[in-house]
């Protein structure tokens, strides 16, 4: 078990850390599990870096990495969406949760086929994840009722989030095709 593995599985088991945290009845539960959020985003690209910089990619590392980032950020968005009950926030959500399985089955289909490569991991798909974790940390910091103006930048985020992880659905659906074509 790798220190990049390792990292990713602590990624995993601070998920109901975030969920149980969120949900306390104290003032202070929004920006304790924005920042442990924070902390397990910052574990991804640390993992990744660890990784390979010192040569500890694994196929479970592989398989596991992606598998803790979906994770991470659908649970996060379910709470969000929970504690704020509006469409403005529950529209990106869908797209960013959506796009997510899309995206899973096309690399799960791809990787049948021998051709995972032309679905790899892009430079948008990289700062698509950097808006997600901006964003879903901002939105988690603050409750619903608080009208501070980093919410509104958290929704800015998130619509950013959205944007880009539309485009490069786009992006992977387009490598993919020939591939595709029945």
């Amino acid at each position: 078990m790798t220190l990049a593995n390792q990292l990713t599985l602590l990624r995993v088991l601070l998920i109901p850390v975030i969920v149980l945290v969120f949900y306390l009845p104290y003032g202070w539960s929004y920006p304790v599990a924005a920042f442990i959020f924070a902390l397990a985003g910052v574990t991804d690209w640390l993992d990744g870096f660890i990784a390979r910089r010192y040569n500890q990619s694994t196929a479970f590392g592989a398989f596991l990495d992606p598998v803790a980032d979906k994770l991470m950020v659908a649970s996060a968005l379910v709470l969000l969406v929970q504690a704020h009950s509006s469409v403005w926030l529950t529209v990106p959500a869908v797209v960013i949760i959506g796009r997510e399985i899309v995206i899973s089955a096309l690399r799960e289909w791809m990787a049948e086929l021998g051709e995972r490569s032309n679905v790899a991991v892009s430079f948008i798909g990289k700062v698509k994840t950097a808006a997600q974790m901006a964003s879903i940390t901002v939105l988690l910091a603050f409750p619903v009722d608080d009208r501070y103006w980093l919410i509104d930048v958290g929704y800015i985020l998130l619509y950013i989030s959205a944007g880009l992880t539309l485009y490069s659905m786009v992006l992977y659906l387009r490598a993919a095709w020939p591939s595709l074509k029945p």
